[in-house]
């Protein structure tokens, strides 16, 4: 029988520990720092279904389409931080996020901002960060898929479009983009109401209709808001949201939508953009795969995900 003896000298286990311990500690020290300068909030919207808007300025800050950045509300809690995309453009003078209620946290938060007009609490921001929807405009061809809150990034994106139109900017590679929208609740689509009516007025004038073609889906409805549709469907502009792209009910049939792609794009590389639930990641996956073309010469989808 073989005897094993250990002597205390011989532990190393502490040299694996050290460097995340170090680390983390670097982490926390230049997190702090960052906080420290001074963030300023220049508007509050509080939007349908308890979304708060916080528009603000910090000295130094520079962000890029569907970057996002880590919050702390001192008065609410010292120590808890939570991230949330940027829905603002880098071309504008301020950087803004959306936060909805979903939780002890973002409840508190919003209630803070409803009962106190002036001044308001004080906020911390850390950041931006980089996420994969930075990516967007390296494809000739995008797919945006958001669900609920999930339009986030793809808000920062479709107003960054927005101002490289009105700049003429010529360096701008994406030819065509997609954008679904799913939401349960009517409501949810007044978030952004006032983005999509100016993004049609401008691809109107410019005479790029065809440039944007978007979707909303309503998952969430009963037969009155169906028969309300149906018997003003013949008007110029959709009875829910007052946009001319009429609401669909129910989900989107994700084979038809990217089998159709595939069929008007197929010599290019779409880079498919989700920010939304497992379940619709998977389903999208799927697609991506299966209807990417064997010849690397023609159609091919690249799947990216939003990860918090």
């Amino acid at each position: 029988m073989c005897h094993l003896t250990f002597y205390p000298g011989s532990v190393q286990s502490w040299k694996w520990i050290l460097a995340p311990v170090v680390l983390y500690i670097f982490e926390r020290i230049l997190r702090f720092y960052r906080s420290q300068q001074k963030v300023a909030i220049t508007k509050v919207v509080m939007h349908p279904s308890r979304v708060l808007e916080l528009q603000m300025n910090k000295c130094g800050f520079r962000m890029e389409v569907g970057q996002y950045i880590f919050v702390n509300c001192p008065s609410i809690s010292l120590l808890e931080w939570h991230p949330f995309t940027l829905t603002s453009a880098p071309e504008e003078d301020f950087f803004s996020i959306h936060i909805r209620a979903a939780g002890d946290w973002t409840e508190k938060l919003i209630k803070a901002f409803e009962q106190q007009h002036s001044p308001f609490p004080r906020i911390e921001v850390d950041g931006p960060f980089g996420t994969v929807s930075e990516d967007v405009f390296q494809y000739e061809v995008a797919m945006l898929v958001g669900a609920g809150i999930g339009v986030t990034p793809f808000a920062s994106i479709l107003k960054s479009i927005w101002h490289k139109f009105r700049h003429a900017d010529h360096n701008l590679k994406t030819q065509k983009i997609y954008f679904y929208w799913i939401c349960r609740e009517t409501g949810a689509f007044a978030w952004f109401n006032d983005l999509l009516t100016s993004l049609e007025q401008e691809m109107e004038d410019l005479g790029r209709v065809g440039f944007l073609n978007y979707r909303l889906f309503l998952t969430g409805w009963d037969s009155n808001i169906a028969g309300h549709a149906v018997l003003n469907f013949d008007k110029a502009t959709d009875i829910l949201t007052g946009l001319k792209q009429k609401t669909f009910f129910g989900r989107p049939m994700w084979d038809n939508e990217f089998s159709s792609i595939a069929t008007a794009h197929p010599k290019s590389v779409v880079g498919v953009f989700l920010c939304g639930p497992r379940t619709l990641a998977r389903s999208l996956q799927k697609c991506c795969h299966r209807y990417s073309s064997l010849d690397p010469r023609k159609v091919q989808f690249y799947f990216n995900k939003e990860n918090f």
